[in-house]
């Protein structure tokens, strides 16, 4: 693996390029040129190069060939200077928009992480050398470099080095990428550019002293480490000098010494590299790190096995490093974890909290907490750790307010961070005031500090997010104390106190007795009494408490006037805070027996349904016997002469309608207009009405069955269309579609399964359309039976990892969303909401997989456009739904059928003769409760049948 390392070892040392002495502005458009066809030039060393140890080998081969490939590249210009002259010049301008487009962006926004990425991209491609620079530079300070953007700005400076002050300028830049996460493949980079230095003054010390670092840094990587030992070792071993031998003997034990993989094939070669025996403490050392590399493995394959962050097996991981105490593995498995989680605050603050409790060295300290901040800025607790660090390892004060400005321009998303940094801030000026003396410099910075700190909450926060952050006034209470109980500044305090009870802190007891306590500490009595008289009159709270303690003031220290007045005042503000809540239980005791009475009307009303329903179970049963005698005769009836019952439903079609759903059954299979045969429909629906089995379902197999809605109503031959999509999770016992007594599919069906397993794998098919419907699938579960089995339903409350998006293009589909969405994190799910009929309605849900990401997203998404709709992107919040109250029954529904929209009208006439109205049912609301019984029997009142001679008297009397 390290014959590259062998081979570079062993080469003499590369000397500079020789560049003659440029005089004059001509030598200088030379040099400028040259500069300008290096880059791009890399840019292509870079597309065809594999990372690794080897590749400076492949670099050599291009680099002998870049003559040639100008020289092509010009003939082939010279023979073609029309169209691809053209096409060049056109894509450069396009190039130059975006150029120009990115860099006003970045100049609204800096901390745009993939504007940064785009803009360094079309740079390096147009082979702007300074500006690339330039870019990269910026893009540094703001955020840490991944491995991939170190490797690319490094190989650019490599191929661009060609004297000695170049090659300290890409040591430098060795020095910044190897602080910004811990990078295997960086190091042996390093380490191999470093032996091409050997030839100058200490190249040889230099090199040795990045491969001892290299070491320190991932020698204890179990899987990347390797290529580190191996490269160091063959440096050695091509190095001709006389104690080379001890050198080599010295890494091979070191290297054997720690849990490796391939560490027999190590061993294997230091026996047959060395001429002598292998001392017994190596064997041991070697044979305890074997039995180390055990106890690693399962940890180590879990990672192999899982896919990327692979958060879950990190944390498994550092808890068993964590149990070991080693600190130099303990740093190394956190390192590993952050390259690919870099973005998870949580774990920032747990590696930040193990180095300041356990390692406390400066160096390491403030770097992981400066690579913290920098990857994740948008978190508060990463910036006051940092805050605190520095002050505890006696950073300067001035680096330490660059970096509280910093982190004031970090973005945070809640009003109370930034009090929370702000708070930190103060904290730390306060600790730096000798407040023995009467004034100081100190001592004005921090007043200064606090008047800021009220101007900036009130001004910057209040008016960008629309929210107070210190609605407690934390930060004034704390100057408070600070004048009063530090500076013997009572008159400032008080200044202060009267400012936080006048922005709406007067009406709570705690905030008074908070008051009171600081003048009872360094105050005097008449102010004290004062505080308290106040507090009695605004506190709305908490009033006894108040009272309470103005009386036991008053009873130590009080004369007896001072006794009665607080007597009368705290009885007369108690008595008027008895009635306010007499009068508040009053109405809310009204409020409750409203409730009650609502419930017992809703109560009365389901039993009355109830009762319905049952009676007209029993009505139906004896309807659906005389329905099958009916049906054998029914094609006869229909060739045959009519019936009377069906002629006048014919003549009176309008008014037949105020009749009950059974009897418009009964006339619908026997009322033909024209009087001709059967429909084939009508045919269809007969014959599966009477050939379909009716299965009852068997509960004791709900455990293998299924539930499956929401299905289209016009789905002919659901069984068959459905198996095979249900036999793709397991074998399928039956299928029981089920059918309306007239035979038509009511929509939903029970799926049976052979074993459990399938039933289960059947439920992932949940919200699969089918037919242009999501198809839904649940449990089957007799809810009488198991009352508290609860239904899937998506989480109505406060989710801090799921996003809201609105506003979205209903062309907008799942695959495309999630495209967006990746760039700004790890999508755990997403959701696009649909109607029953499976249509889009602009909305979605995506699920990250943890807080920090979502809250990224919704600083980089919201506001952007998406097929020219402008979406709105929040943190998952639904509003509490407000379950709609059932309408009291005041007065009968009259059937609308019987008068139309608007009621009955002077000249509308009943054509229905009395004989059907009377032998009609008892009419009843449409979709509606049952008529009372006072109700039905007004409306059902008949006047008695007269003979012919009461027809007769009626005459006479005219």
């Amino acid at each position: 693996m390290a014959t590259a390392a062998a081979s570079s070892a062993s080469e003499p040392e590369v000397e500079p390029r020789a560049v003659p002495e440029a005089e004059g502005e001509e030598d200088d458009a030379k040099a400028a040129r040259a500069e300008r066809k290096v880059l791009p030039r890399a840019v292509a060393v870079d597309a065809a190069k594999a990372t690794g140890p080897g590749w400076e080998l492949q670099q050599e081969g291009v680099s002998d060939s870049d003559g040639d490939e100008e020289d092509a590249m010009a003939s082939s210009a010279e023979s073609s200077p029309g169209e691809d002259e053209w096409e060049y010049d056109e894509e450069e301008e396009k190039n130059q928009l975006e150029i120009e487009r990115l860099e006003e962006q970045l100049s609204i926004n800096g901390f745009d992480y993939n504007c940064h990425v785009e803009l360094i991209r079309l740079l390096r491609l147009e082979g702007e050398l300074n500006k690339v620079r330039m870019a990269r530079q910026k893009m540094s300070e703001l955020f840490p470099l991944t491995e991939e953007l170190w490797l690319e700005w490094l190989h650019d400076e490599i191929s661009m080095a060609m004297d000695g002050l170049d090659r300290e300028h890409v040591y430098e830049l060795f020095e910044r990428a190897v602080k910004d996460y811990i990078c295997p493949n960086i190091w042996l980079e390093y380490g191999q550019y470093s032996v091409g230095g050997i030839g100058q003054k200490g190249g040889l010390e230099k090199v040795r002293s990045v491969f001892e670092r290299a070491l320190s840094s991932v020698g204890l990587h179990m899987t990347k480490g390797l290529a580190i030992w191996e490269a160091y070792r063959e440096f050695e071993s091509a190095i001709v000098e006389a104690a080379r031998l001890e050198k080599v003997h010295s890494l091979f034990r070191r290297q054997l010494a720690i849990p490796l993989y391939d560490m027999e094939a190590t061993f294997a070669e230091y026996e047959e590299w060395s001429e002598e025996p292998i001392p017994e403490s190596v064997l041991q050392n070697y044979q305890k790190a074997l039995e180390q590399l055990e106890k690693y493995k399962p940890f180590e394959e879990a990672l192999l096995q899982a896919e990327a962050p692979r958060l879950a097996e990190y944390q498994a991981y550092i808890d068993f490093e964590m149990k070991i105490g080693d600190p130099a593995r303990i740093q190394l498995i956190f390192e590993r974890a952050l390259v690919e989680n870099c973005l998870v605050p949580d774990l920032w603050i747990r590696y930040s909290r193990y180095l300041d409790r356990q390692l406390r060295v400066k160096d390491v300290v403030l770097s992981v907490h400066s690579r913290a901040v920098r990857n994740c800025p948008w978190t508060v607790a990463l910036w006051t750790r940092y805050l605190l660090a520095m002050e505890r390892h006696g950073v300067d004060h001035q680096m330490i307010s660059a970096t509280f400005e910093t982190a004031l321009s970090a973005g945070f998303i809640q009003a109370t961070d930034y009090v929370e940094i702000w708070q930190v801030y103060l904290d730390y000026l306060r600790r730096r005031v000798d407040f023995r003396q009467d004034s100081s410099k100190e001592l004005e910075e921090l007043r200064s500090m606090f008047t800021r700190a009220l101007e900036y909450l009130q001004q910057e926060v209040e008016e960008r997010l629309s929210e107070s952050g210190d609605p407690s006034c934390v930060i004034m209470q704390s100057w408070a104390r600070v004048e009063a109980r530090l500076c013997n500044n009572m008159q400032k305090a008080r200044e202060l106190w009267d400012s936080i009870m006048t922005r709406g802190n007067a009406k709570y007891a705690n905030m008074w007795l908070e008051y009171y306590n600081l003048e009872r500490a360094h105050g005097d009595t008449q102010h004290c009494r004062k505080a308290l008289h106040r507090a009695v009159q605004c506190t709305s709270d908490y009033p006894e408490h108040v009272c309470e303690v103005l009386l036991t003031m008053e009873r130590t220290e009080g004369t007896l006037e001072d006794w009665d007045v607080a007597v009368q005042k705290t009885e007369t503000r108690l008595a008027r805070v008895n009635e306010q809540r007499m009068k508040a239980a009053e109405k809310e005791a009204a409020l409750v027996q409203q409730e009650e009475e609502r419930v017992e009307q809703r109560k009365k009303v389901r039993a009355e349904k109830k009762a319905l329903k049952k009676k007209k179970k029993t009505r139906g049963a004896d309807k659906r016997k005389a329905d099958e005698e009916d049906e054998r005769e029914w094609g006869e009836e229909e060739e045959e002469q009519p019936c009377k019952r069906r002629r006048l439903e014919n003549s009176v079609a309008s008014a037949v309608a105020a009749a009950t759903q059974e009897d418009t059954e009964v006339a619908g299979r026997c009322v033909t207009i024209d009087v001709a045969p059967p429909s084939k429909q009508k045919e269809k629906a007969a014959s599966l009405k009477l050939d379909m089995p009716k299965v009852a379902h068997d509960s004791s197999k709900d455990s293998v069955t299924v539930f499956v809605s929401n299905l289209p109503y016009s789905m002919d031959e659901p069984e068959v269309k459905l198996r095979p999509l249900f036999e793709a999770c397991g074998e399928v016992v039956q299928i029981r579609p089920v059918f309306s007594n007239r035979g038509d599919f009511r929509g939903y069906c029970y799926v049976e399964f052979k074993e459990e397993k399938s039933a289960r794998q059947a439920l992932e098919l949940d919200r699969k359309k089918v037919e242009g419907r999501p198809m839904f699938v649940s449990p089957c579960v007799d809810k009488s039976k198991n009352p508290d089995f609860k239904v899937f339903r998506y989480s109505t409350t406060l989710e801090k990892h799921k996003l809201f998006i609105s506003g979205l293009p209903f062309s907008c589909t799942k695959e495309e969303l999630e495209d967006i969405c990746k760039a700004h994190g790890t999508v755990k799910d997403l959701r696009l909401v649909t109607n029953r009929a499976g249509k889009p309605k602009g909305l979605a849900y995506v699920e990250y997989e943890n807080e920090s990401q979502a809250s990224q997203a919704v600083m980089k998404m919201d506001g952007m456009t998406i097929k020219e709709n402008v979406i709105k992107v929040a943190i998952s919040n639904p509003p509490q739904r407000k379950v709609p109250e059932k309408p009291e029954v005041r007065t009968p529904m009259v059937p609308r059928q019987m008068y139309g929209a608007r009621g009955k009208g002077r000249t509308q006439l009943s054509l229905l003769p009395r004989a059907l109205q009377r032998h009609t049912a008892a009419p009843q609301a449409e979709n509606g409760p049952a008529l009372g019984p006072a109700t039905t029997a007004s409306m059902t009142t008949e006047a008695p049948k007269m003979s012919n001679a009461d027809f007769a008297k009626l005459l006479l009397r005219k």
